[in-house]
């Protein structure tokens, strides 16, 4: 896992080719431009651009084709994350769609407008819980999504 300020995505020109385009793109974008849906970049990176209300908690996801950027565009939210070997299965992998549910514990990150997250396959996340539960949050993100 990598957090850090998007105005900083340079500092990462050694990391994989693709993920470094991904951060180029975020950084690149007007995202007032841009509408809520998935959104192709290249044969092997897409966005899926999102709006919604943070929620109390949910299920740690993991992702074995694809890494994630997660990039909050407004608002703010808690990201959990532990390792995938730290966690048990709740809903089985779906090939066709990338994800399995898991349980677990793990630490929160706070994410908010301009940070972005990288996420490796090892790293089982919960994104969307809000920071305060009594009070849900309007969030925006592009979460990037790279074939690894």
């Amino acid at each position: 896992m990598i957090k850090d300020l998007l105005c900083n995505y340079k500092n990462y020109r050694e990391l994989d080719k693709n993920l470094v385009k991904g951060l180029e793109f975020l950084s690149n974008t007007d995202w007032k431009l841009i509408k809520d849906g998935k959104h192709i970049i290249s044969d092997e990176i897409y966005v899926n651009i999102q709006t919604y209300v943070t929620k109390d908690d949910a299920d740690f996801e993991a992702h074995r084709e694809y890494i994630d950027i997660q990039y909050i565009l407004s608002g703010e939210e808690l990201i959990g994350v532990t390792d995938y070997k730290k966690c048990e299965t709740t809903i089985p992998y779906d090939k066709e769609k990338d994800i399995e549910f898991l349980s677990g514990e793990g630490f929160y990150e706070n994410l908010s407008k301009g940070e972005f997250m990288i996420l490796y396959p090892n790293d089982s996340h919960k994104p969307s819980i809000s920071i305060d539960k009594n009070s849900p949050q309007k969030v925006r993100k592009a979460v990037v999504k790279v074939k690894k």
